[in-house]
């Protein structure tokens, strides 16, 4: 049997090397360093290509890989690979989101013993001939409270390291069960509790729409005086002029940042000015010991799969028969939209996800269908690509239980998709179908019937049914050149309640949702991406 050529096109440590070449299914080439035209000229003959962050998996590549079957790459960050691209030719993208998981919550202790007993500025003092001592008198960390701001992987081992060092550990996480944390030992808060009583903080946040400057100068303000931040999770979480703005004006007393939103970090950036602010080069995963881990687990993936089909870690593919993948692919399109857009109202730390489905989409598998809903979910709260396959394994780690249920159709739809989370804060229902085009729809929200595409941008406003609300909303968007695409009411005739759904052709400034949410008879201003 002939074998598969798998190429190796970064540096790879010696451990993952050996288990390509140990494969009795695999010939491996090594070559790193190569450029995108010459990938081009080459990669039709491979069947598995193995990369770091240094390969890019453009587009233009994968329309040259005629025999590529997966794409593994040896850390998390699967940025410099064109998924759709991939996915659309078949190839499965598989990544290891727990490899450097150790090596980067130790930085982030690092980063805090570091700044808690002014270590980088001791040092240079030292070496600089002096003798400094009160100048550098620190903080201990023992009996300090630590506010950890996303408790996935990460932040989890984070929690547990801090608590061996005698802290009180807080966290904040809209998609973790207050049970779970308990079991881990930590107070489930929300973000404005964790800023008014942590001594420290520790970001293990995604870089999301929600999540962007989530650390800002109104978020300083609300932070306990002196408080020392670190982020060690994604630049961009932390807005830099802000950080140095506070820290300039003697608000908080310091921070530790290995992650910047330019990479490498800019000479003009504002935090490398201040003595307060410790920057490393993006080191989180730097370790002898994560490095071989990485390669010797994508190397195992990549040769299972190749060898019998098996998926682990994939980012773009589920498990599911050709045949019938592309019958559940629009029902999976509405779950995930219905997902996307339940992640994007009001949170209510969900404990249970519960999704239902009717007619042919029950018929053929609720499993795939839900998982999809749930990943479409996670995915603006997760610190790592989220798949229909990883989603289930993330929900487990937070505390949300997933339940899959069939009922009978309703409504006159043949077939339809509804997805409930709940929570200690409330319950979120949507309800969607295909639409006569393939197109997903919402036909149902928090208990009123619509009729809505789920697609780009939809304002989601609860008011009160009275004249001139719907004016009042569309005026405002008028005024801003906000043009609106389509328009959906449901109304709850008993409570006077209802809920309109706008779609409009570009993002929303923040300013403009301010303005909405002051007019009268307006409960609520939701802005969500599908």
């Amino acid at each position: 049997m002939s074998k598969n050529k798998v190429l190796v096109s970064d540096k790879l440590s010696e451990s993952g090397l050996k288990v390509l070449q140990d494969a009795p299914n695999v010939e491996c080439d090594y070559r790193p360093g190569l450029s995108e035209d010459e990938l081009c000229n080459i990669i039709g003959e491979y069947s598995g290509l193995i990369i770091r962050s240094a390969t890019k998996v453009t587009a233009r590549v994968i329309e040259h890989a005629n025999s590529l079957k997966v794409v593994g790459r040896a850390g998390i960050g699967v940025d410099n690979v064109d998924i759709p691209a991939a996915s659309r030719r078949g190839i499965v993208v598989m990544n290891t989101p727990t490899g450097n998981a150790v090596t980067t919550a130790e930085h982030a202790l690092s980063l805090l013993c570091s700044l808690a007993r002014n270590i980088p500025q001791a040092v240079a003092s030292t070496r600089g001939g002096k003798w400094e001592k009160s100048k550098f008198q620190g903080r201990e960390l023992a009996n300090k409270t630590l506010g950890i701001i996303g408790l996935g992987n990460i932040g989890r081992i984070v929690a547990d390291r801090a608590q061996g060092l005698k802290m009180k550990v807080i966290a904040s996480d809209p998609v973790v069960a207050k049970e779970k944390a308990a079991q881990l030992g930590v107070e489930l808060v929300d973000l404005e509790t964790l800023f008014g009583r942590a001594d420290f903080i520790s970001v293990h946040t995604p870089l999301t729409p929600e999540t962007k400057h989530l650390i800002n100068d109104g978020a300083f303000e609300r932070m306990k005086n002196d408080v020392l931040l670190v982020n060690a999770a994604r630049g961009g979480v932390v807005d830099e002029e802000a950080l140095a703005r506070a820290v300039e004006a003697g608000k908080i007393g310091g921070a530790a940042l290995d992650v910047y939103e330019k990479e490498p970090v800019q000479p003009e950036n504002p935090v490398l000015k201040s003595s307060r602010i410790l920057c490393t080069p993006h080191l989180g995963a730097s370790t002898k010991e994560a490095q071989e881990r990485v390669a010797v687990e994508i190397a195992q993936q990549a040769i299972q799969y190749l060898a019998d089909g098996t998926i682990t870690n994939a980012v773009n593919v589920p498990s599911l028969a050709a045949d019938l993948a592309e019958q559940l692919q629009p029902f999976q399109q509405v779950a995930s939209r219905l997902g996307a857009l339940l992640s994007q109202l009001e949170s209510v730390e969900v404990r249970e996800f519960r999704v239902t489905c009717t007619g042919t989409a029950a018929e053929l598998g609720v499993t795939p269908i839900a998982r999809a809903a749930l990943a479409g979910y996670l995915e603006r709260h997760v610190d790592q690509p989220i798949n229909p396959i990883s989603a289930p394994f993330e929900a487990e780690a937070r505390g949300i239980r997933l339940a899959e249920v069939k009922e009978s159709p309703i409504r006159g739809y043949v077939s339809s998709v509804r997805v409930t989370i709940t929570g200690d804060k409330g319950i979120h229902t949507a309800t969607g179908a295909v639409g006569q085009k393939g197109e997903p729809r919402l036909v149902g929200l928090d208990g009123y019937e619509v009729e809505a595409v789920m697609e780009g941008t939809v304002l989601v406003v609860r008011n009160e049914d009275r004249p001139g609300v719907i004016g009042a909303v569309g005026s405002e968007l008028g005024k801003r050149g906000i043009n609106v695409s389509y328009m959906q009411v449901g109304l709850d005739e008993g409570s006077g309640q209802a809920v309109a759904l706008w779609n409009v052709d570009t993002e929303v400034p923040t300013d403009t949702l301010d303005v909405l949410r002051k007019l009268e008879n307006l409960s609520s201003v939701r802005c969500v991406v599908l």
